[in-house]
């Protein structure tokens, strides 16, 4: 069932969601366009893809599927509308299931600290339940997209990891985990540091006080 066809009550029901991701809008964009990212973040904790074709530039199509375990398939498609690199994204999005069409649109904005601003609106749905099961299926994606992003260091920019496996996504918690440890032990550091040099003021360089 194409939007145009939605009645108003549905056009009416708006999926919006607001998230802010520790990377630069470059890169999160990436990791939208390139089918090796996606299959390493893309759907809610608990789902997998296992297809996912895409042909990026306006009026190309895109295709996935989405399961749970073995013998669950779920089926997504679309078509690209607007590509304006880094800043706007927009597809239809289909559910082979009810057929009923979508539109989503995202908004990348740079944001303090070489970070992005996503502004994500998805609209019509069939139903109220429709709009809020999307709500949760893509907030959960998306911790998993910042799991992801947490990999990444430098210019190096290359696919991370293995691609998701029976929807668990293990090893991007694990580099979560392993990201804010770094961060701790780096600010443990950096506190030894700070409190070697005051201990030792003869010493400005804050190393070792020379016996």
């Amino acid at each position: 069932m194409p939007s145009n066809e939605a009645t108003a009550e549905q056009r009416a029901l708006v999926l919006e969601i607001d998230r802010v991701f520790d990377a630069p809008r470059e890169l999160l964009w990436r990791l939208w366009r390139d089918p090796e990212h996606m299959v390493r973040w893309h759907g809610p904790e608990g789902i997998a893809l296992t297809a996912c074709e895409i042909d990026f530039r306006v009026g190309g199509k895109w295709r996935r599927c989405m399961s749970s375990g073995q013998g669950h398939e779920h089926w997504i498609h679309g078509e690209y509308l607007e590509i304006a690199e880094p800043g706007r994204l927009s597809f239809t999005y289909v559910n082979e299931g009810d057929g009923f069409e979508t539109v989503v649109t995202m908004d990348f904005i740079a944001a303090a600290g070489d970070r992005t601003r996503m502004v994500f609106t998805q609209t019509p749905f069939l139903s109220r339940a429709e709009r809020d099961g999307h709500g949760w299926g893509w907030n959960s994606g998306f911790d998993i997209l910042s799991n992801y992003l947490a990999i990444f260091t430098g210019n190096d920019w290359s696919p991370k990891g293995l691609p998701r496996r029976d929807g668990v996504a293990e090893d991007m918690v694990a580099a979560r985990r392993r990201h804010t440890e770094e961060q701790r032990r780096n600010a443990d550091t950096a506190q030894a540091g700070r409190s070697a040099g005051t201990e030792l003021p003869g010493n400005p360089s804050g190393g070792e006080h020379p016996v």
